[in-house]
């Protein structure tokens, strides 16, 4: 693969810190989109793109979750599983979860096995169904959508959290919400075209159509 951008900086670890990348394909991507054909994939197909429905929206807010201390690779490898013993993330469905659905997913090895996260996800989503009576979860979250979007040349210069993140973290805490810190809600703001992050020179910078290239 070569580079587009001439940037080959150093960041703060000591790492090459590269602009976009062209891959085998002729296609310039953000680094992070090589290593595995299913980064590949999710990144040419569905990351940043609107996510507005409820189910949709609250499947990536479960997943990002899910993923807190782990690689995104590690939750896409399962999503499929996840898809299935999380009932396609109906709330309604999750909502009524009791233990012994909990102790079955804690023993299935197709997921993330971690009690916490799981309780989470089924109090998520009956904290997702108490929002329906005020406009629902994805409109809630698209509220925090922020007035401009970064404009990145190299992946160091992504944001890990915004004003935006911290404020709706919060927002969702008071709502019943777990596993929604500022850092994982700037991923998830991410994943659904809230803000554009593909590094300048990716063929996938203003492909959501939210915002301008």
């Amino acid at each position: 693969m070569t580079e587009v951008s001439a940037t080959d900086d150093t960041d703060g670890d000591g790492a090459i810190d590269h602009g976009a990348v062209v891959g085998e394909d002729g296609i310039a991507r953000t680094p992070w989109a090589y290593g595995d054909p299913l980064l590949l994939h999710y990144y040419d197909t569905e990351w940043g793109m609107p996510v507005r429905d409820e189910s949709g929206m609250f499947e990536r807010l479960s997943l990002e979750g899910f993923q807190a201390g782990l690689s995104w690779l590690t939750v896409l490898k399962k999503r499929e599983r996840f898809r299935e013993v999380f009932r396609h993330f109906d709330a309604e469905a999750v909502a009524g979860f009791g233990e012994p659905e909990i102790a079955s997913l804690l023993d299935d090895p197709g997921i993330i096995r971690h009690r916490g996260k799981i309780e989470a996800c089924i109090g998520n989503a009956r904290a997702t169904l108490a929002m329906r009576d005020e406009g629902g979860l994805s409109d809630f979250i698209w509220s925090f959508r922020p007035e401009t979007t970064p404009r990145p040349s190299t992946p160091s210069e992504v944001p890990t959290t915004a004003p935006e993140s911290r404020a709706l973290s919060k927002a969702l805490k008071k709502k019943g919400f777990r596993f929604v810190g500022p850092t994982t809600m700037y991923a998830l703001m991410e994943a659904v075209g809230m803000v554009d992050t593909h590094v300048l020179g990716s063929h996938r910078r203003g492909a959501s159509g939210v915002w301008d290239a």
